[in-house]
């Protein structure tokens, strides 16, 4: 069942599961951020890592690493055309054990040609979201530092995985800075 924004204010003053948190919609001139009806919308950190480069002009998950762009703390970053970035939510998650969270990407982006992609928030995976974000428009544009990027639907089950990612030690685990591939 999708969780509305009553017992995600809870989980998030009671237990520490979104910091630092909004507890209302926050939009005054920005890309709205912070609570919502059944979801809250995470804001990016202001450290991109713009794609640079690829060696032989081949991106490969197992060998793309630092070297393959360009890092920068702004309030702003520009994605070339038919290009991406990766950038963190300025938000910390801790998902408790019997939820799992979907991030989509927010709409006044998505009109503008950039989509936002992050995969699920597993039972148990805590730390800062290493969001993709592409830019398949033919234009340059413009992504905002510490305002809305997507939106997380939190669900819960009535019963609890067999294994959570704590339980696997999952790789992304508890990670503090935008993290590349990793094997």
């Amino acid at each position: 069942m999708i969780k509305p924004d009553s017992w995600i204010r809870k989980m998030a003053i009671e237990r520490g599961m979104i910091e630092p948190f909004e507890e209302k919609q926050v939009s005054d001139g920005a890309i709205s951020f912070g609570l919502s009806s059944f979801g809250y919308d995470v804001r990016i950190a202001d450290e991109f890592r713009v794609l640079s480069y690829v060696e032989g002009g081949i991106i490969d998950p197992k060998s793309l690493g630092k070297k393959s762009f360009t890092t920068f703390r702004s309030e702003s970053c520009i994605i070339p055309p038919n290009s991406f970035s990766l950038a963190r939510s300025f938000e910390y998650f801790r998902i408790p054990r019997n939820v799992i969270a979907l991030c989509v990407g927010k709409s006044t982006y998505a009109r503008c040609g950039i989509l936002a992609n992050i995969t699920p928030l597993e039972p148990e995976w805590e730390g800062y979201i290493t969001i993709a974000i592409s830019n398949i428009s033919p234009f340059p544009t413009r992504i905002y530092a510490f305002e809305g990027i997507a939106q997380v639907l939190f669900f819960e089950c009535d019963t609890e995985p067999e294994f959570s990612y704590a339980d696997k030690k999952g790789k992304y685990q508890a990670q503090k800075k935008i993290t590349h591939p990793k094997l």
